[in-house]
């Protein structure tokens, strides 16, 4: 999604509304009077209230890498069948991605949020009501895609948040933004860990049924505190534009590894460590008491590698976390071989801080790559304005797709695990098919953006 460009500088008094409530006509973000005076305090609001959303959207759609660890022996549900049941959570949420990007400009932002976060009563009160044992694998895949639903929260508040702030705030805003709604995956994971220390295994309807309020809440915190920008419109075209552009491809290639492998590990970690170490993580419990740390890390690590892109540049911080990632998973791969839990750890925390990293910085890279194309095309004689109105719409089109796009690499990290276990017993399989990736994603990222011709050319 793409944002029209902003209202001519005249300054009124205050943020002029409509006579409906919670609209807002008049928006001027790049004004720094109205800005100071009026739009920041409003901006920061909605940006509090856009994290709580979102927050709770990645908790229930990753509510499943919790849930699986619950299915033990009187669901009779295998290693494999678990890792599908996750695979079809990611694949949903990716999914949903797309629309919900455009259901911000087409609805306006609180009454998305207030809807986007209403609609995740409907997984949590299925899973609440219909999770026990006996349950039909096939009724299990269904809750697991309808909680998809909280993954497309990502992409309507992130389009919605980019409305309100100014380009030269804009990074920062976005990157708590992304930063906050990333935190849902740890959080969900430490409501399952204290339930399985206090009420056992036996209850995962507690870990759904405590979300039930705090979705109430989400959705009428948006509808007392959040607004509608009147002017916040999609830019026709600029989808199917941006979809003949190689870097969006390109883009989404790289945003696989990085996103890609966050969420599906966030997915996965558990049933991992269950599978892999049967011997060290013997009851759900324990793997419950690790898994939190990977989506906790990687989450605080994402506006660092936002900052780190805006000091050195988003290809030059994208390269060298490829190789970081590369270098893990060998990590990873080997002390699978050897089985040594204590590299097997090491390593995987290595992922989960590098692909936080990896977030931010590809990320980063897209907005200076269509900056750059429009320096070019000013320097051949376009004009400015025209050049920097194409740029805009260019990224915010790749921003959403990207962002679909990166999430199904969670798919595709289950599936590499769910083929590793069940064929071989053990995921070196899926171990060494991420490190080829990887060496794949910082190949690619040199040779399209960090040779000198294209450097010269992209700046990025």
């Amino acid at each position: 999604m793409t944002i029209a460009a902003e209202s001519p500088w005249a300054a009124p008094e205050a943020p002029a509304t409509t006579e409906r409530p919670h609209w807002i006509d008049d928006w001027r973000p790049e004004d720094v009077e109205f800005w100071e005076s009026k739009g920041k305090k409003v901006a920061r609001r909605n940006l509090i209230f856009s994290i709580f959303s979102e927050h709770i959207g990645f908790s229930v759609w990753t509510m499943w890498s919790t849930l699986v660890l619950f299915l033990g022996p009187a669901y009779g549900i295998t290693p494999a069948e678990k890792f599908t049941i996750v695979s079809v959570a990611a694949a949903a949420g990716s999914f949903l991605r797309l629309p919900y990007t455009f259901a911000v400009a087409k609805f306006g932002g609180r009454n998305w949020t207030i809807f986007s976060a209403g609609v995740l009563l409907v997984p949590t009160i299925l899973t609440f009501f219909l999770l026990e044992p006996g349950i039909e694998y096939s009724t299990l895949l269904i809750l697991a895609a309808v909680a998809g639903v909280g993954g497309g929260n990502f992409a309507s508040s992130m389009a919605n948040i980019n409305v309100f702030y100014p380009a030269r705030l804009k990074g920062r805003a976005l990157g708590l933004n992304a930063a906050g709604g990333n935190l849902g995956v740890a959080t969900i994971q430490i409501v399952g860990l204290i339930i399985l220390a206090t009420a056992g295994v036996g209850h995962p309807k507690m870990v759904v049924g405590i979300y039930i309020p705090f979705i109430v809440l989400s959705a009428l915190f948006s509808a007392m505190y959040m607004d509608n920008i009147t002017h916040a419109t999609n830019e026709k075209g600029a989808m199917r534009e941006v979809c003949k552009d190689s870097q969006t491809w390109i883009m989404s290639f790289l945003y696989i590894g990085t996103f890609g492998s966050f969420i599906g590990f966030g997915f996965a970690f558990g049933q991992v460590l269950l599978t892999q170490f049967p011997a060290d993580f013997p009851t759900p419990r324990d793997a419950a008491e690790i898994t939190f740390i990977g989506a906790l890390i990687g989450s605080i690590a994402r506006p660092i590698g936002g900052m780190l892109a805006d000091k050195l540049g988003g290809a030059l911080v994208t390269f060298w976390n490829f190789v970081g990632m590369a270098s893990f998973a060998a990590i990873v791969y080997v002390a699978s071989t050897q089985d040594s839990l204590t590299m097997f750890l090491f390593g995987f925390v290595g992922l989960f801080i590098t692909s936080g990293i990896g977030n931010g910085s590809t990320y980063k890279m897209i907005p200076m790559i269509f900056r750059a194309k429009a320096q070019s095309a000013v320097a051949a004689g376009t004009d400015s304005a025209a050049a920097d109105r194409h740029a805009r719409r260019m990224s915010g089109a790749l921003i959403g797709i990207a962002g679909a796009v990166g999430a199904f690499g969670g798919v595709l990290v289950n599936i590499a695990f769910r083929e590793s276990f069940m064929r071989n017993g053990n995921g070196d399989a899926a171990y060494l098919s991420f490190l080829i990736f990887y060496g794949l994603c910082f190949a690619v990222t040199w040779f399209v953006y960090l040779r000198p011709s294209e450097k010269k050319l992209l700046g990025v």
